[in-house]
Protein backbone atom coordinates (compact mmCIF):
# COMPACT_ATOMS: atom_id res chain seq x y z
CA UNK A 1 0.00 0.00 0.00
CA UNK A 2 2.67 2.54 0.97
CA UNK A 3 4.14 1.58 -2.90
CA UNK A 4 0.55 2.30 -4.00
CA UNK A 5 0.18 5.90 -2.30
CA UNK A 6 3.75 7.12 -3.05
CA UNK A 7 3.48 6.29 -7.15
CA UNK A 8 -0.28 8.05 -6.32
CA UNK A 9 1.84 11.33 -5.57
CA UNK A 10 4.36 10.66 -8.37
CA UNK A 11 1.49 10.79 -10.75
CA UNK A 12 -0.21 13.95 -9.42
CA UNK A 13 3.03 15.53 -9.41
CA UNK A 14 2.78 14.88 -12.85
CA UNK A 15 -0.76 16.72 -13.06
CA UNK A 16 0.70 19.36 -11.09
CA UNK A 17 3.74 19.71 -14.09
CA UNK A 18 1.30 19.19 -16.91
CA UNK A 19 -0.77 22.41 -15.73
CA UNK A 20 1.33 24.63 -14.25
CA UNK A 21 4.18 23.63 -17.15
CA UNK A 22 3.07 22.23 -20.22
CA UNK A 23 0.26 24.81 -20.31
CA UNK A 24 -2.54 21.90 -19.98
CA UNK A 25 -5.69 23.12 -18.35
CA UNK A 26 -7.77 19.56 -18.10
CA UNK A 27 -6.00 16.82 -16.28
CA UNK A 28 -7.59 13.07 -15.81
CA UNK A 29 -6.15 11.24 -12.60
CA UNK A 30 -6.98 7.67 -13.82
CA UNK A 31 -6.76 5.47 -10.53
CA UNK A 32 -8.89 3.34 -8.14
CA UNK A 33 -9.42 5.97 -5.54
CA UNK A 34 -11.75 3.47 -3.57
CA UNK A 35 -10.96 4.47 -0.14
CA UNK A 36 -11.94 8.33 1.60
CA UNK A 37 -8.21 8.94 2.69
CA UNK A 38 -7.11 8.41 -1.16
CA UNK A 39 -9.67 10.97 -2.35
CA UNK A 40 -8.78 13.37 0.66
CA UNK A 41 -5.13 12.93 -0.46
CA UNK A 42 -6.56 14.48 -3.91
CA UNK A 43 -8.60 17.04 -2.59
CA UNK A 44 -6.12 18.16 -0.75
CA UNK A 45 -3.45 18.68 -3.14
CA UNK A 46 -6.10 20.50 -5.33
CA UNK A 47 -6.69 22.60 -2.60
CA UNK A 48 -3.33 23.66 -2.24
CA UNK A 49 -2.70 24.34 -6.11
CA UNK A 50 -5.84 26.21 -6.34
CA UNK A 51 -7.69 23.44 -8.82
CA UNK A 52 -11.44 21.84 -9.19
CA UNK A 53 -12.00 18.51 -8.66
CA UNK A 54 -14.57 16.78 -10.62
CA UNK A 55 -14.75 12.58 -9.55
CA UNK A 56 -16.03 10.09 -11.81
CA UNK A 57 -16.90 6.89 -10.31
CA UNK A 58 -18.22 3.63 -12.24
CA UNK A 59 -19.62 1.09 -10.09
CA UNK A 60 -21.42 -2.41 -11.32
CA UNK A 61 -22.77 -5.01 -9.50
CA UNK A 62 -24.40 -7.05 -12.40
CA UNK A 63 -22.32 -10.68 -12.90
CA UNK A 64 -22.93 -10.53 -16.60
CA UNK A 65 -22.24 -7.44 -17.19
CA UNK A 66 -18.55 -7.63 -15.41
CA UNK A 67 -18.09 -11.48 -17.31
CA UNK A 68 -18.72 -9.84 -20.04
CA UNK A 69 -16.09 -6.62 -19.31
CA UNK A 70 -13.46 -8.73 -18.14
CA UNK A 71 -13.71 -11.00 -21.60
CA UNK A 72 -13.76 -7.58 -24.13
CA UNK A 73 -12.10 -5.67 -22.51
CA UNK A 74 -9.27 -6.32 -19.89
CA UNK A 75 -8.34 -9.36 -22.42
CA UNK A 76 -6.91 -6.83 -24.15
CA UNK A 77 -5.14 -4.68 -21.30
CA UNK A 78 -1.64 -4.18 -20.81
CA UNK A 79 -2.12 -5.50 -17.86
CA UNK A 80 -2.03 -9.21 -19.05
CA UNK A 81 -0.28 -9.28 -22.33
CA UNK A 82 0.35 -12.52 -24.17
CA UNK A 83 -2.21 -14.61 -20.83
CA UNK A 84 -4.83 -16.55 -22.04
CA UNK A 85 -8.64 -16.06 -21.08
CA UNK A 86 -9.38 -17.98 -18.16
CA UNK A 87 -6.32 -17.03 -16.53
CA UNK A 88 -7.58 -13.39 -16.94
CA UNK A 89 -10.77 -14.08 -15.79
CA UNK A 90 -10.46 -15.61 -12.50
CA UNK A 91 -7.28 -13.24 -11.52
CA UNK A 92 -9.29 -10.09 -12.14
CA UNK A 93 -12.32 -11.41 -10.38
CA UNK A 94 -10.27 -12.11 -7.46
CA UNK A 95 -8.73 -8.33 -7.83
CA UNK A 96 -12.97 -7.41 -7.10
CA UNK A 97 -12.61 -8.94 -3.89
CA UNK A 98 -9.73 -7.28 -2.82
CA UNK A 99 -11.14 -3.93 -3.49
CA UNK A 100 -14.28 -4.93 -1.53
CA UNK A 101 -12.68 -4.98 1.38
CA UNK A 102 -11.47 -1.29 1.34
CA UNK A 103 -13.83 0.17 -0.62
CA UNK A 104 -15.75 3.20 0.40
CA UNK A 105 -17.69 4.30 -1.86
CA UNK A 106 -18.76 8.32 -3.19
CA UNK A 107 -21.79 8.78 -0.45
CA UNK A 108 -24.17 12.10 -1.65
CA UNK A 109 -26.32 11.92 1.36
CA UNK A 110 -23.42 12.27 4.15
CA UNK A 111 -19.52 12.39 4.12
CA UNK A 112 -19.24 13.45 0.15
CA UNK A 113 -22.41 15.52 -0.16
CA UNK A 114 -20.31 18.49 -0.96
CA UNK A 115 -18.09 17.15 -3.73
CA UNK A 116 -18.47 17.21 -7.21
CA UNK A 117 -19.15 13.66 -9.10
CA UNK A 118 -20.99 11.41 -11.29
CA UNK A 119 -21.71 7.75 -10.20
CA UNK A 120 -22.25 5.76 -13.65
CA UNK A 121 -24.25 2.49 -12.51
CA UNK A 122 -23.63 -1.01 -14.53
CA UNK A 123 -22.30 0.49 -17.52
CA UNK A 124 -24.97 3.33 -17.76
CA UNK A 125 -28.03 1.89 -17.13
CA UNK A 126 -28.49 4.69 -14.73
CA UNK A 127 -26.48 8.10 -12.74
CA UNK A 128 -26.11 9.90 -10.16
CA UNK A 129 -24.80 13.28 -10.34
CA UNK A 130 -23.73 15.49 -7.18
CA UNK A 131 -23.16 19.12 -7.05
CA UNK A 132 -22.03 19.96 -10.89
CA UNK A 133 -20.80 23.01 -10.53
CA UNK A 134 -19.41 24.88 -13.83
CA UNK A 135 -19.11 23.98 -17.86
CA UNK A 136 -16.54 21.95 -18.15
CA UNK A 137 -18.40 19.16 -15.29
CA UNK A 138 -21.55 19.60 -16.75
CA UNK A 139 -19.54 18.35 -20.19
CA UNK A 140 -18.25 15.14 -18.42
CA UNK A 141 -21.68 14.42 -17.17
CA UNK A 142 -22.91 14.87 -21.10
CA UNK A 143 -20.57 12.76 -22.47
CA UNK A 144 -20.98 10.15 -19.96
CA UNK A 145 -24.17 9.90 -20.13
CA UNK A 146 -24.45 9.82 -23.85
CA UNK A 147 -21.68 7.29 -24.71
CA UNK A 148 -22.43 3.09 -24.12
CA UNK A 149 -20.37 0.03 -24.69
CA UNK A 150 -22.37 -2.11 -27.42
CA UNK A 151 -21.07 -3.41 -30.48
CA UNK A 152 -21.24 -0.98 -33.35
CA UNK A 153 -19.45 0.18 -36.58
CA UNK A 154 -18.97 3.65 -37.85
CA UNK A 155 -18.50 4.10 -41.90
CA UNK A 156 -16.74 7.25 -43.11
CA UNK A 157 -16.31 8.39 -46.36
CA UNK A 158 -16.57 11.65 -48.89
CA UNK A 159 -19.08 12.76 -51.03
CA UNK A 160 -18.21 11.03 -54.57
CA UNK A 161 -15.96 12.97 -56.82
CA UNK A 162 -17.24 16.16 -57.79
CA UNK A 163 -17.30 18.71 -60.32
CA UNK A 164 -15.25 21.17 -58.66
CA UNK A 165 -12.88 18.42 -57.56
CA UNK A 166 -11.96 17.73 -60.91
CA UNK A 167 -10.81 21.52 -61.25
CA UNK A 168 -9.18 22.03 -57.86
CA UNK A 169 -11.85 24.23 -56.55
CA UNK A 170 -12.01 24.29 -52.50
CA UNK A 171 -15.95 24.58 -51.12
CA UNK A 172 -18.88 25.42 -52.98
CA UNK A 173 -21.74 23.36 -53.44
CA UNK A 174 -21.16 21.50 -57.10
CA UNK A 175 -22.73 17.98 -57.88
CA UNK A 176 -20.94 14.59 -58.72
CA UNK A 177 -18.82 14.02 -61.61
CA UNK A 178 -19.40 10.60 -63.79
CA UNK A 179 -16.84 9.49 -61.39
CA UNK A 180 -18.72 10.71 -58.62
CA UNK A 181 -21.62 9.07 -59.24
CA UNK A 182 -20.15 5.60 -60.65
CA UNK A 183 -18.91 5.79 -56.54
CA UNK A 184 -22.65 6.13 -55.41
CA UNK A 185 -23.23 2.86 -57.03
CA UNK A 186 -20.11 1.08 -55.77
CA UNK A 187 -21.07 2.20 -52.44
CA UNK A 188 -24.99 1.71 -52.30
CA UNK A 189 -23.14 -2.35 -53.60
CA UNK A 190 -20.95 -2.20 -50.35
CA UNK A 191 -23.24 -1.25 -47.97
CA UNK A 192 -25.86 -4.05 -49.25
CA UNK A 193 -23.00 -6.62 -48.85
CA UNK A 194 -22.70 -5.49 -45.36
CA UNK A 195 -25.93 -6.53 -44.68
CA UNK A 196 -25.60 -4.18 -41.65
CA UNK A 197 -29.36 -3.96 -39.58
CA UNK A 198 -30.53 -0.71 -38.51
CA UNK A 199 -28.26 1.12 -40.58
CA UNK A 200 -28.65 5.00 -40.22
CA UNK A 201 -27.05 7.01 -43.25
CA UNK A 202 -25.94 10.44 -42.66
CA UNK A 203 -25.29 13.50 -44.74
CA UNK A 204 -24.26 17.30 -44.78
CA UNK A 205 -26.53 19.76 -46.68
CA UNK A 206 -24.51 20.57 -49.96
CA UNK A 207 -25.46 18.49 -53.38
CA UNK A 208 -22.24 16.22 -53.48
CA UNK A 209 -23.45 14.64 -50.35
CA UNK A 210 -26.86 14.33 -51.05
CA UNK A 211 -26.51 12.78 -54.27
CA UNK A 212 -23.86 10.29 -53.11
CA UNK A 213 -26.62 9.22 -50.15
CA UNK A 214 -29.55 9.45 -52.72
CA UNK A 215 -28.30 6.52 -55.00
CA UNK A 216 -28.17 4.05 -51.81
CA UNK A 217 -32.16 3.83 -51.81
CA UNK A 218 -32.33 4.22 -48.11
CA UNK A 219 -33.36 7.02 -45.97
CA UNK A 220 -30.65 9.26 -45.14
CA UNK A 221 -30.66 12.34 -42.71
CA UNK A 222 -28.89 15.90 -43.48
CA UNK A 223 -26.67 17.71 -41.01
CA UNK A 224 -25.91 21.42 -41.59
CA UNK A 225 -23.15 20.78 -39.10
CA UNK A 226 -21.77 18.16 -41.34
CA UNK A 227 -21.42 20.96 -44.09
CA UNK A 228 -17.83 21.56 -45.38
CA UNK A 229 -15.56 23.90 -44.08
CA UNK A 230 -16.03 27.63 -44.55
CA UNK A 231 -13.42 28.89 -46.41
CA UNK A 232 -14.79 32.74 -46.48
CA UNK A 233 -13.34 34.52 -49.34
CA UNK A 234 -11.23 31.21 -50.49
CA UNK A 235 -14.46 29.29 -51.59
CA UNK A 236 -14.78 28.05 -54.90
CA UNK A 237 -10.91 29.07 -55.63
CA UNK A 238 -8.44 26.80 -56.29
CA UNK A 239 -5.42 26.89 -54.50
CA UNK A 240 -3.51 28.26 -56.84
CA UNK A 241 -5.41 31.02 -57.40
CA UNK A 242 -5.33 31.57 -53.28
CA UNK A 243 -1.47 31.75 -53.64
CA UNK A 244 -1.83 34.49 -56.15
CA UNK A 245 -4.51 36.66 -54.92
CA UNK A 246 -3.58 36.33 -51.22
CA UNK A 247 -0.39 35.26 -51.16
CA UNK A 248 -0.22 36.37 -47.15
CA UNK A 249 -3.10 34.53 -46.37
CA UNK A 250 -1.45 31.83 -48.80
CA UNK A 251 1.39 31.63 -46.29
CA UNK A 252 -0.52 31.96 -42.83
CA UNK A 253 -2.17 28.63 -43.72
CA UNK A 254 0.67 26.90 -43.98
CA UNK A 255 2.15 27.62 -41.19
CA UNK A 256 -0.29 26.90 -38.67
CA UNK A 257 -3.05 24.96 -41.10
CA UNK A 258 -5.21 23.76 -37.72
CA UNK A 259 -5.74 27.42 -36.06
CA UNK A 260 -5.69 29.54 -38.84
CA UNK A 261 -9.13 30.99 -40.15
CA UNK A 262 -9.96 31.21 -43.60
CA UNK A 263 -11.17 35.15 -43.49
CA UNK A 264 -14.94 35.30 -43.62
CA UNK A 265 -14.95 31.72 -43.09
CA UNK A 266 -13.73 29.11 -40.38
CA UNK A 267 -10.59 27.60 -38.77
CA UNK A 268 -10.23 23.78 -38.24
CA UNK A 269 -10.34 24.33 -34.58
CA UNK A 270 -13.59 26.45 -35.50
CA UNK A 271 -14.80 22.92 -37.38
CA UNK A 272 -14.17 20.98 -34.38
CA UNK A 273 -16.11 22.71 -32.11
CA UNK A 274 -19.17 22.81 -34.64
CA UNK A 275 -18.91 19.02 -35.26
CA UNK A 276 -19.47 18.21 -30.90
CA UNK A 277 -22.71 17.53 -31.60
CA UNK A 278 -22.19 14.92 -34.57
CA UNK A 279 -19.66 13.49 -32.57
CA UNK A 280 -21.74 13.09 -29.22
CA UNK A 281 -24.68 11.72 -31.55
CA UNK A 282 -22.22 8.81 -32.78
CA UNK A 283 -21.58 7.96 -29.69
CA UNK A 284 -25.04 7.82 -28.61
CA UNK A 285 -25.90 5.48 -31.81
CA UNK A 286 -25.35 2.15 -33.18
CA UNK A 287 -24.13 1.55 -36.71
CA UNK A 288 -24.03 4.81 -38.95
CA UNK A 289 -22.36 5.86 -42.15
CA UNK A 290 -21.39 9.53 -42.38
CA UNK A 291 -20.84 10.53 -46.10
CA UNK A 292 -19.52 14.05 -45.47
CA UNK A 293 -16.18 16.14 -46.72
CA UNK A 294 -12.42 15.81 -46.50
CA UNK A 295 -12.02 18.86 -43.19
CA UNK A 296 -15.14 16.79 -41.68
CA UNK A 297 -13.79 13.64 -41.70
CA UNK A 298 -10.59 14.58 -40.50
CA UNK A 299 -11.59 16.18 -37.96
CA UNK A 300 -14.11 12.32 -37.24
CA UNK A 301 -11.33 10.33 -37.67
CA UNK A 302 -8.90 12.56 -35.55
CA UNK A 303 -11.48 12.09 -32.22
CA UNK A 304 -11.77 8.14 -32.88
CA UNK A 305 -8.30 7.73 -33.63
CA UNK A 306 -6.96 10.29 -31.25
CA UNK A 307 -4.96 12.35 -33.23
CA UNK A 308 -3.02 15.48 -31.97
CA UNK A 309 -4.47 19.47 -33.44
CA UNK A 310 -0.97 18.90 -35.38
CA UNK A 311 -1.80 15.83 -37.55
CA UNK A 312 -5.34 16.22 -37.94
CA UNK A 313 -5.25 18.94 -40.67
CA UNK A 314 -2.87 16.68 -42.75
CA UNK A 315 -4.45 13.08 -42.50
CA UNK A 316 -5.60 11.10 -45.66
CA UNK A 317 -9.16 10.72 -46.44
CA UNK A 318 -9.06 9.86 -50.39
CA UNK A 319 -12.26 9.77 -52.56
CA UNK A 320 -14.38 6.97 -53.19
CA UNK A 321 -12.72 5.25 -50.12
CA UNK A 322 -14.16 3.73 -46.83
CA UNK A 323 -12.85 4.08 -43.56
CA UNK A 324 -14.12 2.09 -41.27
CA UNK A 325 -14.10 2.05 -37.40
CA UNK A 326 -14.98 -0.01 -34.84
CA UNK A 327 -14.67 0.88 -31.09
CA UNK A 328 -12.64 -1.42 -28.96
CA UNK A 329 -11.40 -1.21 -25.61
CA UNK A 330 -8.58 1.24 -25.35
CA UNK A 331 -9.03 2.49 -28.84
CA UNK A 332 -10.61 1.95 -32.45
CA UNK A 333 -9.82 -0.19 -35.09
CA UNK A 334 -9.94 1.11 -38.45
CA UNK A 335 -10.06 -0.61 -42.34
CA UNK A 336 -9.47 1.20 -44.93
CA UNK A 337 -11.60 0.15 -48.32
CA UNK A 338 -11.00 1.29 -51.42
CA UNK A 339 -13.87 0.93 -54.08
CA UNK A 340 -11.54 1.17 -57.26
CA UNK A 341 -13.49 3.51 -58.51
CA UNK A 342 -11.16 6.37 -60.49
CA UNK A 343 -10.84 9.76 -58.82
CA UNK A 344 -8.89 12.62 -57.98
CA UNK A 345 -6.16 13.01 -55.29
CA UNK A 346 -7.30 16.40 -53.17
CA UNK A 347 -4.70 15.52 -50.69
CA UNK A 348 -2.40 18.61 -49.83
CA UNK A 349 0.84 17.43 -48.05
CA UNK A 350 1.75 19.49 -45.25
CA UNK A 351 4.96 21.85 -46.46
CA UNK A 352 8.21 21.91 -45.52
CA UNK A 353 9.69 24.73 -43.97
CA UNK A 354 6.63 26.65 -43.78
CA UNK A 355 7.93 29.26 -41.52
CA UNK A 356 10.45 31.05 -43.97
CA UNK A 357 7.75 31.64 -46.26
CA UNK A 358 5.94 33.70 -43.56
CA UNK A 359 4.82 37.43 -44.01
CA UNK A 360 7.39 39.62 -42.53
CA UNK A 361 4.45 41.17 -40.22
CA UNK A 362 3.98 37.79 -39.01
CA UNK A 363 5.97 35.73 -35.77
CA UNK A 364 6.15 31.75 -36.30
CA UNK A 365 3.90 31.68 -33.08
CA UNK A 366 0.74 29.71 -32.76
CA UNK A 367 -2.29 32.32 -33.23
CA UNK A 368 -5.33 32.13 -33.99
CA UNK A 369 -6.33 34.68 -36.50
CA UNK A 370 -10.06 36.78 -36.55
CA UNK A 371 -11.45 36.91 -39.94
CA UNK A 372 -11.41 40.08 -41.32
CA UNK A 373 -15.54 40.47 -40.29
CA UNK A 374 -16.16 40.35 -36.66
CA UNK A 375 -19.67 40.07 -36.14
CA UNK A 376 -19.79 43.33 -33.75
CA UNK A 377 -18.29 45.35 -37.01
CA UNK A 378 -20.74 48.08 -38.29
CA UNK A 379 -18.92 46.93 -41.83
CA UNK A 380 -19.66 43.24 -41.81
CA UNK A 381 -20.43 42.50 -45.12
CA UNK A 382 -23.10 39.61 -45.24
CA UNK A 383 -23.12 36.31 -48.12
CA UNK A 384 -24.44 32.94 -48.54
CA UNK A 385 -22.61 30.58 -47.56
CA UNK A 386 -21.92 29.60 -51.05
CA UNK A 387 -21.65 31.11 -54.37
CA UNK A 388 -23.13 30.41 -57.44
CA UNK A 389 -21.47 29.03 -60.18
CA UNK A 390 -18.78 31.55 -61.84
CA UNK A 391 -19.10 34.41 -59.15
CA UNK A 392 -16.14 35.80 -57.20
CA UNK A 393 -16.45 37.40 -53.79
CA UNK A 394 -15.50 40.59 -53.17
CA UNK A 395 -12.35 41.68 -51.61
CA UNK A 396 -13.58 44.93 -49.42
CA UNK A 397 -10.54 45.83 -48.10
CA UNK A 398 -7.71 45.34 -50.35
CA UNK A 399 -5.02 43.53 -48.35
CA UNK A 400 -6.20 40.38 -45.77
CA UNK A 401 -3.80 40.12 -43.70
CA UNK A 402 -4.64 41.67 -40.18
CA UNK A 403 -3.11 41.78 -36.63
CA UNK A 404 -3.04 38.63 -35.14
CA UNK A 405 -3.94 37.90 -31.41
CA UNK A 406 -3.39 35.38 -28.66
CA UNK A 407 -6.18 33.24 -27.17
CA UNK A 408 -5.32 30.68 -24.72
CA UNK A 409 -7.64 28.21 -25.95
CA UNK A 410 -5.59 28.22 -28.75
CA UNK A 411 -2.63 26.49 -27.19
CA UNK A 412 -4.49 23.51 -26.66
CA UNK A 413 -4.11 19.88 -28.41
CA UNK A 414 -7.20 18.87 -30.25
CA UNK A 415 -9.01 18.02 -26.93
CA UNK A 416 -12.33 15.30 -28.07
CA UNK A 417 -10.10 11.86 -27.12
CA UNK A 418 -11.87 8.13 -27.43
CA UNK A 419 -12.69 7.35 -23.68
CA UNK A 420 -11.81 10.71 -22.35
CA UNK A 421 -13.51 13.06 -19.94
CA UNK A 422 -11.88 15.71 -22.01
CA UNK A 423 -13.78 17.59 -24.47
CA UNK A 424 -12.88 21.03 -24.70
CA UNK A 425 -10.42 23.13 -23.02
CA UNK A 426 -11.65 25.07 -19.89
CA UNK A 427 -11.32 28.95 -19.33
CA UNK A 428 -9.89 28.15 -16.36
CA UNK A 429 -7.41 25.67 -14.48
CA UNK A 430 -9.22 23.01 -13.81
CA UNK A 431 -7.67 19.44 -12.31
CA UNK A 432 -10.46 16.49 -13.27
CA UNK A 433 -9.85 13.22 -11.10
CA UNK A 434 -11.08 9.67 -12.28
CA UNK A 435 -12.23 7.15 -10.30
CA UNK A 436 -12.23 3.64 -11.27
CA UNK A 437 -14.53 1.17 -9.52
CA UNK A 438 -15.30 -2.61 -10.47
CA UNK A 439 -14.70 -4.37 -13.70
CA UNK A 440 -16.40 -1.53 -15.78
CA UNK A 441 -14.82 0.29 -18.62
Amino acid sequence: MKIRKQCALVALEDVKAYITEECGQIAVFDATNTTRERRDLILNFAKENAYKVFFVESVCDDPEVIAANILEVKVSSPDYPEINREYVMDDFLKRIECYKVTYQPLDPDNYDQDLSFIKVINVGQRFLVNRVRDYIQSKIVYYLMNIHVQPRTIYLCRHGESDFNLVGKIGGDSGLSPHGKQFAQALKKFIAEQGIVDLKVWTSQLKRTIQTAESLGVPYEQWKILNEIDAGVCEEMTYEEIETQYPDEFALRDQEKYLYRYPGGESYQDLVQRLEAVIMELERQGSVLVISHQAVMRCLLAYFLDKSADELPYLKCPLHTIFKLTPVAYGCKVETITLNVEAVNTHRDKPSGSTNSLPKSQTPVRMRRNSFTPLASPDTIKRTRNYSVGSRPLNPLGSLLFPEVRDGADQQKLQLQMGSACLEPANNITCESLVSVSATK
